[in-house]
């Protein structure tokens, strides 16, 4: 399987996603960590709040906008 930055991007949408629903219920990013996104993910939790710094959906608008903008031939 080959892996690229959207690939990437992607997947840090996902921590991200899954982190904000979780902390919106009143528990700390530690304990989002350790029993869902390890589990899920299998990234150190160095990776983990490196993630979650990440302006990754504004990064993913910027890759597609390109391949959206492109004349089609057909």
């Amino acid at each position: 399987m080959s892996y690229n930055k959207r690939n990437k991007l992607e997947r840090i949408c996902e921590i991200q996603r899954i982190t904000l629903e979780h902390t919106r219920r009143g528990v700390t990013q530690k304990w989002v960590y350790d029993h869902v996104i390890y589990p899920r993910f299998l990234i150190s939790i160095s990776t983990f709040y490196n993630y979650l710094g990440v302006p990754a959906r504004k990064e993913l608008n910027k890759l597609k906008s390109p391949v959206e903008s492109q004349p089609s031939l057909f």
